[in-house]
């Protein structure tokens, strides 16, 4: 059985793009085919400017919701990043693995850094060396497959060259994983500016629909959806980005073809309703079990407790042998 890990950044309330674009395959598909790991990765989420309480109640609520989207800790291992200690152990080995250059060209540190620039703020060490422990979380568990969007390929990629090159230098550690991505709607696009991400750590959340958004809010979302010039509805990522997004959604939802969903439609607004109907029954089931749970705190942490366990039985033979590799004295 194949292995797989993925995990989710608690840098804000995660997103319908997190969960047609992720959550919704990991509970449906990867984690009855696989041996799959997912993790709340806080310590990713120390690379910017937060509110510790903020985090910690974050962290919280993205683990609730992975439960609530279908997740079932007797089939996978759901745990946080933070409570195993071998994702900052290995970190550190794969930073002496990359190179400056390496880390600079990653996509996200040039964009977050520019933005943290432009505010005034300060750039953490962090920000440009986290790629080291996105690669440390995967390669720990010795994963054959990463399920992730889009955006996050570049990640992968620089993974994998980290692995050879480490088994290259030290002898065989690691296993090279691979990404993969879901068929639809692998990068969900924010309704108020179809060329940008539909990202949880958005400061305007008028074209985000958050996972606990009630059903009315999620209407007018949809509903004031940025669309396109023209009147026809066409599937067209470059022409038509405010209409394409809507269509990726909708066949996401319904798991139909954007495509051929197109041709349905004759106007703008009977596709908004569309969506919107099908994006409130989507998630409804999703607040439904996340209010469930959310009441019985004490399930969570114990889950949470067992997830760590069993992850650090699974980390720690790849990273004591990655220390023996590498040239360091066993404790």
């Amino acid at each position: 059985m194949k292995r797989i890990f993925s995990g989710v950044k608690p840098t804000g309330h995660l997103t319908l793009g997190n969960y047609l674009g992720a959550m919704r395959r990991w509970a449906e598909v990867d984690q009855h085919r696989s041996d799959a790991l997912f993790s709340v990765v806080d310590l990713h989420a120390l690379t910017v400017e937060h509110d510790p309480a903020r985090v910690r109640r974050l962290s919280r609520q993205a683990a609730t919701l992975l439960l609530a989207s279908g997740l079932d800790p007797d089939r996978c291992t759901l745990f946080v990043q933070s409570h195993v200690d071998e994702h900052a152990r290995l970190s550190y080995l794969l930073e002496c693995t990359a190179t400056d250059g390496e880390m600079r060209r990653m996509i996200q540190y040039k964009e977050k850094s520019a933005q943290a620039r432009e505010s005034g703020q300060s750039v953490r060490l962090s920000l440009l060396t986290y790629p080291a422990l996105m690669a440390a979380d995967i390669l720990a568990y010795r994963t054959e497959e990463v399920p992730v969007g889009e955006d996050q390929t570049q990640h992968v990629e620089l993974t994998r060259d980290l692995a050879v090159r480490f088994n290259q230098r030290y002898g065989h550690t690691f296993t090279v994983p691979r990404v993969t991505h879901p068929p639809v709607a692998a990068r969900v696009m924010d309704l108020q500016d179809p060329a940008s991400k539909m990202g949880k750590s958005n400061a305007v959340g008028a074209g985000i629909v958050y996972l606990l958004d009630d059903a009315d809010v999620v209407r007018k979302k949809v509903m004031r959806a940025v669309t396109d010039s023209g009147h026809e509805v066409a599937y067209d990522r470059e022409e038509r980005p405010g209409v394409t997004n809507l269509l990726e959604i909708l066949a996401a939802c319904t798991g139909r073809d954007p495509k051929e969903l197109a041709g349905a439609y004759a106007s703008y607004g009977t596709l908004k309703k569309d969506v919107a109907d099908a994006v409130v029954e989507v998630l409804r089931p999703v607040r439904e079990r996340h209010a469930e749970l959310a009441a019985d705190p004490a399930y969570l942490d114990e889950v949470l407790r067992k997830g760590a366990d069993r992850a650090r039985g699974m980390a720690r033979p790849t990273v004591d042998a990655a220390y023996r590799a590498i040239g360091l004295l066993p404790a």
